[in-house]
């Protein structure tokens, strides 16, 4: 993200990190109240009657969310390391792009293809072709970029780890199935544990979400989660920061090759307010999909120009 003035930058690099922090700790499952339950039902979540307690998944509600934060930290520590290829959409503020994605050695690579669902014009694919050629010529600002993104997968990891102690998990009744699961999922409701402490300033965000969990019975990954915002979050007593009640998070998770497994929609609407500044509103709908594994790990100047050979159709 980038601005003409370095408060601005500053202010919405904090606002950005705290409302991904937001999003992506509820990588392993929350309770999910009334209010989400229509949203359920139109994401195409099911309701089942409520099983016999001998159909009870077996193990506690814990060990799943404790499985499935070790199989979460697995999914965040090896990304890229089994490369892939990959569509990308995001609807926000700013309208809808469409990217073609790589995992190269140093990061992320994406070339724009689409705005608002139409083909770029021959002038935008100029000006992006500009822009990679110009990170391919700059390799220490492409390192410096990048180096945030290390930053930023730290701090989520913390979180993660964090997750068995901070809540308190139980089976969501009636175990409902997402339409057209393949195979069986452990549904698992969470809410905040009052006895938790947060050891970070960013761990506050732990103390005010809830929401449900669907994992997968078979490997146990986590592949759909629906949270929302319980009550304001402060970090540093809310001079840094706050996200505001009411916020909802939808996130899923996909299979896409091998031991892979990657965030294929998010959904999130969020207000935060960022150095005591000004409020603002954070929606965004982010897709994936199109998954190809890569024959290998390419480095980022490569995966560039493996970007700017593929055609792309013009308007």
């Amino acid at each position: 993200m980038k601005h003409s003035f370095f408060m601005v930058l500053q202010t919405f690099q904090l606002r950005a990190r705290a409302t991904r922090l937001a999003a992506v700790c509820l990588l392993a499952g929350m309770a999910m109240p009334g209010q989400l339950a229509e949203a359920r039902q139109t994401a195409g979540v099911s309701a089942i009657p409520e099983p016999a307690a001998a159909e009870q998944p077996e193990g506690t509600p814990r060990s799943w969310a404790e499985s499935a934060v070790r199989n979460e930290l697995n999914v965040i520590d090896t990304e890229g390391r089994a490369p892939l290829r990959y569509r990308q959409r995001k609807v926000d503020a700013k309208g809808e792009t469409t990217r073609e994605i790589i995992e190269s050695k140093e990061g992320n690579v994406a070339r724009l293809v689409e705005r608002n669902g139409q083909p770029i014009t021959a002038a935008e694919d100029a000006a992006e072709r500009d822009r990679l050629n110009a990170d391919i010529a700059s390799p220490d600002d492409f390192a410096r970029h990048h180096k945030r993104d290390i930053a930023m997968r730290g701090d989520v990891m913390q979180l993660v780890r964090m997750l068995p102690q901070a809540m308190i998990y139980s089976y969501t009744p009636g175990q409902p199935q997402p339409k057209g699961a393949d195979g069986q999922q452990v549904v698992i409701d969470f809410h905040p544990d009052p006895a938790f402490r947060p050891p970070t300033m960013f761990a506050d965000v732990l103390t005010g979400l809830e929401g449900r969990v669907w994992i997968d019975a078979r490997s146990r990954c986590m592949t759909r989660i629906d949270a929302h915002v319980l009550h304001t979050i402060d970090f540093g007593f809310g001079i840094v920061a706050k996200i505001f009640p009411g916020g909802t998070v939808e996130l899923e998770q996909s299979h896409a090759a091998g031991d892979r497994w990657v965030y294929s929609h998010l959904d999130e609407h969020l207000t935060t307010r960022v150095l005591m500044v000004k409020t603002l509103p954070e929606n965004a709908a982010i897709t994936s999909w199109d998954f190809q594994p890569m024959a290998s790990l390419l480095p980022y100047q490569d995966a560039i120009r493996t970007l700017l050979a593929m055609p792309i159709p013009l308007r």
